[in-house]
């Protein structure tokens, strides 16, 4: 089952430039970190600038580590990962990882990019950075979608042409009417009028708000500082009791360190006993 997708697998990563070597022998048997060492490679090979975790020590560190990736993958290049497989680490996950090489390997193969003559220096200085491809991709989507609407407007005002002509042509011979012109620029005034006023009473509205937002920070200043001499006083005065609670501490930590030499000593003797035991066990066998 793996020997199908490894040797594809295995010539894409070298081809990628991946530093080290990969054979079958290494997913015979669970190979986790090999499998978490890869998966950060390609990661950082699909976007530099990502930050991922690489710890792998504990069992938790591990699932995070996978559903990282796992989230990454499927935001940022649409690729779903299979993260129980991953997990595996054995030979089932080579076909997880086969999906994330496949299109780092198309992508170099569109730049043009020879896979056959990579070498370690060369491969370490390739840098391809799919993220601002699929920036660029998503742009151009949006632009073409903004560029058919507006086509489609243009059509039908185009459309329109025929009608809109004679009204303007008659708009634009009519003379022109001194009242009529004073009539809308009255009209004109008024509404500007109207705006400013509206902007008076948000600027007026805006100097209460600041009063009572000050009013308010000064009055939370002043039970601040009643706090804080509360909190001074109570912390400076010596608590009931404290005398005797001090001399019972004492005591009880003489009373420990006398439990803890018996304890020591028991467990001594005891482990006396019991080899003493086991000679005298021996002796008659």
């Amino acid at each position: 089952f793996v020997f199908c997708f490894f040797s594809d697998f295995t010539e894409m990563m070298r081809a990628l430039g991946y530093p080290r070597l990969i054979s079958l022998e290494n997913f015979h048997a669970p190979n986790f970190m090999l499998v978490a060492e890869v998966l950060l490679w390609l990661v950082k090979r699909y976007e530099p600038q990502t930050d991922i975790p690489p710890d792998v020590e504990t069992e938790q560190d591990r699932v995070f580590f996978i559903k990282a990736v796992a989230q990454f993958m499927a935001t940022k290049a649409h690729i779903k990962l299979n993260t129980k497989k991953l997990y595996q680490a054995d030979g089932y996950a080579v076909k997880e990882l086969l999906k994330v090489t496949s299109v780092l390997y198309s992508a170099m193969n569109t730049k043009g990019v020879e896979r056959t003559d990579v070498s370690e220096e060369d491969s370490s200085k390739f840098k391809f950075d799919l993220g601002s491809k699929i920036a660029d991709l998503k742009a151009a989507r949006q632009l073409a979608s903004e560029i058919t609407s507006k086509g489609a407007s243009l059509y039908d005002l185009l459309g329109k042409e025929v009608e809109l002509r004679e009204a303007r042509t008659e708009s634009i011979a009519r003379p022109l009417e001194i009242n009529e012109a004073e009539k809308m620029m009255k009209i004109a005034i008024d509404c500007v009028l109207e705006q400013v006023q509206k902007t008076k009473d948000m600027l007026s509205n805006v100097a209460l708000d600041e009063a009572n937002l000050e009013a308010k920070i000064e009055k939370r200043k002043l039970e601040l500082e009643r706090s804080q001499k509360r909190l001074q006083t109570l912390q400076s005065v010596r608590p009931a009791f404290m005398d005797e609670y001090e001399k019972i501490e004492e005591q009880l930590q003489k009373q420990y360190s006398s439990y803890l030499e018996k304890f020591r000593n028991l467990t001594y003797l005891e482990q006396l006993l019991d080899d003493h035991r086991r000679t005298e066990q021996e002796m008659f066998e």
